[in-house]
């Protein structure tokens, strides 16, 4: 097995993107695996390039060569390490898994980063994981208390000894036990000496697809992961579904009772890349509906509407076709820009705010102009952007918002704040207003994103979709929120201090 666990030096950076990105939602992970092909890794580090949207921070790549398992992980985007032909050679076999990392749980030193890996006694097992586990922390100091050593502070390792303390004899039985004991939401890869294995969380709310490429299966996160090698999508992996690849072909198998399916909303409103197709819908079409129904139910008079790229970019053109007001690019954004600038002083600091992005001050100079936004967490990143607009000579700033309000944390993999870190859970909608100076702030609402998904609206009886950061009605038990005196964000750092 080849590894490292030199978590680097320290260094004192900033980081340009904290600055108009710092209001960001964040996802934790993308995962990808390929079963039987010769070029495995090579494969595996091109899907991971298109899930990088996913998680910005590590990146890792095990494979497997048949007689021996091979491991590179690494702080840092995908291209930082896997784009480097000595690294990928350091990885043969036929059969690898990827992930690429944004922390939910746990610090981001090397040690976080997956695939994580262990030896079991019925030899090598690997897994990647999306999503967050809601009794993570319940699982995790049971197993301390029962003798296991813990190597991470993630909530994926807690997988891993499930595995290894099952008293099942096959190690597919092992797995479903495991799963069966876990609450959340996730979508696993996993690798084996003999499979390949994909499981989705019995409610389907974090994504995962099959496809195929030269006969060789292949899971991933997102369909853009397909598209990129030119492989062929197959189907979605079912909630609650079990999938193995081995020397005898692919078997399914589904160890938990049906339930209604509800996969997160935000894949669609934000963590999903535009070109990606989720659960048979086009992520890009879908939030042009989610414009559209924005401009039904918020409408304002005004010269021009204008996206908060890249994320506002498609709702602002629906927002654009139905209320016939003309679409501008009013904020350029640099794509070039690195990932650290030194902050030698605060005004320089200040200064890099516009290292990223910029107006366009010939397509809003004296305008009245609609800002169309996906989402509003802490309220930091609008209220530069507004000052940006009104200092470039906008004589009116209306903010509009292609998602509900959110009032609630997420406790699946999605990095937000505790409800006190949120806007919407501590102001009322003027006080929201006039927090980033607009002149008019409004949200779409619950119904409308759900008649953008081609729904008529709720059903609070059976919801379709996980829409708690909206409502509050989280569709799993919240295990871990007994366990720790401040509900926010799920870490295990504490059990590992």
């Amino acid at each position: 097995m080849q590894n490292s666990f030199d978590d680097g030096a320290a260094h004192t950076s900033y980081d340009v993107n904290d600055d108009l990105s710092g209001d960001m939602l964040r996802e934790k992970c993308g995962v990808f695996g390929i079963y039987g092909h010769p070029e495995a890794a090579a494969i595996t580090a091109l899907g991971l390039h298109a899930l990088q949207h996913r998680g910005q921070e590590a990146a890792g790549i095990v494979a497997f060569d048949g007689r021996r398992f091979h491991s590179e992980r690494r702080l840092g985007l995908v291209g930082d390490t896997f784009s480097r032909r000595e690294v990928i050679e350091r990885l043969p076999g036929n059969t690898a898994i990827g992930h690429t990392r944004y922390s939910t749980t746990g610090e981001t030193i090397l040690r976080n980063v997956q695939p994580l890996f262990a030896e079991l006694n019925a030899g090598g097992f690997a897994v990647a994981h999306n999503g967050n586990l809601t009794n993570g922390l319940t699982l995790r100091r049971e197993l301390v208390r029962n003798g296991a050593m813990m190597q991470s502070t993630t909530d994926t390792e807690v997988i891993l000894h499930l595995v290894a303390h099952s008293k099942r004899n096959r190690f597919l039985d092992r797995y479903i036990e495991a799963l069966r004991a876990i609450e959340g939401a996730y979508a696993l890869v996993s690798l084996t000496n003999k499979k390949l294995v994909g499981a989705r969380d019995p409610l389907g709310i974090r994504p995962l697809v099959l496809g195929e490429l030269d006969g060789c299966p292949i899971l991933a996160s997102e369909t853009c992961a397909l598209d990129i090698i030119g492989a062929k999508y197959i189907r979605d992996i079912e909630p609650g579904e079990v999938v193995v690849f081995d020397e005898n072909g692919a078997q399914s198998h589904k160890p938990f009772a049906p339930q209604p399916p509800r996969p997160c909303i935000f894949e669609y409103i934000y963590f999903a890349r535009p070109d990606s197709v989720v659960a048979g819908r086009s992520v890009y079409d879908t939030r042009k509906r989610m414009g559209e129904e924005l401009a039904r139910e918020t409408h304002v008079d005004a010269d021009v509407v204008v996206p908060v790229p890249d994320s506002g970019v498609p709702a602002a053109l629906g927002y654009s076709r139905q209320s016939g007001i003309p679409f501008e690019l009013g904020i350029i954004r640099n794509h070039y820009v690195g990932r650290t600038f030194i902050q030698p002083t605060q005004s320089v600091r200040e200064l890099g705010v516009r290292m990223k992005h910029s107006a366009n001050r010939a397509a809003i100079a004296g305008k009245r102009i609609i800002l169309i936004d996906d989402s509003l967490v802490r309220g930091t990143t609008s209220k530069k952007i507004v000052k940006m607009m009104r200092d470039a000579g906008a004589t009116e700033v209306h903010f509009r918002i292609a998602s509900p309000p959110i009032t609630h944390p997420d406790y699946y993999g999605i990095d937000t704040p505790d409800r006190a870190g949120l806007l919407a859970a501590t102001h009322s909608l003027e006080q929201m207003r006039d927090l980033i100076g607009a002149d008019s702030l409004a949200f779409v609402s619950v119904d409308g994103i759900y008649r953008a998904m081609g729904e008529p609206g709720r059903n609070p009886a059976q919801p379709k979709f996980a829409d708690h950061c909206f409502t509050g009605d989280y569709p799993t038990p919240l295990t871990d929120m007994s366990e720790i005196d401040d509900p926010r964000q799920l870490s295990l750092l504490a059990e590992a201090s």
